[in-house]
Formats: structure tokens, sequence, C-alpha cells
């Protein structure tokens, strides 16, 4: 963006803040689908020693510790899906200030709304890149969120229509 002489601020360029977001500790998980996988997975599982912990306090626990197990199962899906929206919202960020057409920033710290149009170099540079890297892993967050989203409705489903 420098060599258009853009008015924006380094920080809140869209190639940068690419960069930077590829660059995040958090953020390039999803580089790959099966290491988000994996994390998603390490934190379910610390998620669900959580929950059983917390129901096995409830009095009822004793009397049903296949319903309150499944709870806790089903309950501990909400911290990957969580995640995944974290994910997704992130990147679904970045992807539609790549494609943008027109670039909003700040010059100063309060909002004073300024709007810069991208040069048709630029627009088709910051397009590929959004199309070949930052579109993949949004598809791969849909597809995550929607098994986890597939699993936490099937275990609503469960809880309603059958008696433990």
């Amino acid at each position: 963006m420098n060599e258009f002489k853009c008015p924006v601020p380094k920080e809140q360029q869209p190639t940068n803040e690419f960069i930077e977001l590829s660059k995040s500790r958090i953020f390039s998980w999803p580089k790959t689908k099966k290491s988000l996988i994996i994390i998603l997975i390490k934190f379910w599982l610390v998620a669900f020693a959580l929950f059983l912990v917390i129901s096995s306090g409830s009095v009822y626990f004793k009397s049903s510790i296949l319903r309150y197990s499944l709870l806790s199962f089903f309950s501990s899906l909400s911290i990957p899906l969580l995640i995944s929206i974290r994910l997704y919202l992130g990147w679904n960020h970045v992807f539609k200030r790549l494609t943008s057409e027109k670039v909003e920033y700040e010059e100063s710290g309060w909002y004073d709304g300024q709007i810069w149009k991208k040069p048709l170099v630029l627009k088709e540079k910051e397009s590929l890149i959004a199309s070949i890297e930052v579109k993949p892993i949004l598809k791969n967050l849909i597809q995550i969120f929607s098994i986890i989203l597939v699993l936490a409705l099937s275990g609503i489903l469960l809880f309603q229509y059958i008696n433990f």
C-alpha cells in the first residue's frame, strides 16, 4: 500500500492486518484443519473434565450418573463452539477488509471515519490474498462450527425426548 501514497495508518491496512492475524498465536490455529481440530478437541476434553466435576457436585448425580455425564459431554461443547466463533469473526473481518473496494480507517485515537478508495492493482492483490489464503480458513471454520453445532443440537434433542 505504501507505493500508492496510502493515507491509511500501517497497522490498519488490510494486508498488514492479515499478516498480523497470521502471526498471531491463536488466530494461526485454523491455518491447517487438522491442527485446529486437535486444539479444539483438547479444549473440549478439558472443558468436559471441568463440567463433569461441576455436575458431580449435584445431589442427583449419584442417582443418574449417565444423565449428568452426558450433560457434561454436550455442555462442554460450548467452549470449542465459542473458540471457533471467535476465530471465524476475526478471519471474516480481515476477509471483508481485503475484498472491499474502500478502506475505512482512523487517523487519530477517536473515530473520525476516513475512507480511502483502493487502487485497482492493490484491490486485485488483496483480493487474491483473500481468495487463496483467507477463504479456505473460513471454509474450514464453518465446517468445524457446523460439526460442533450438530453435536450440541443432538444433545439437546437427546435430553428433550429421552428420559434416563
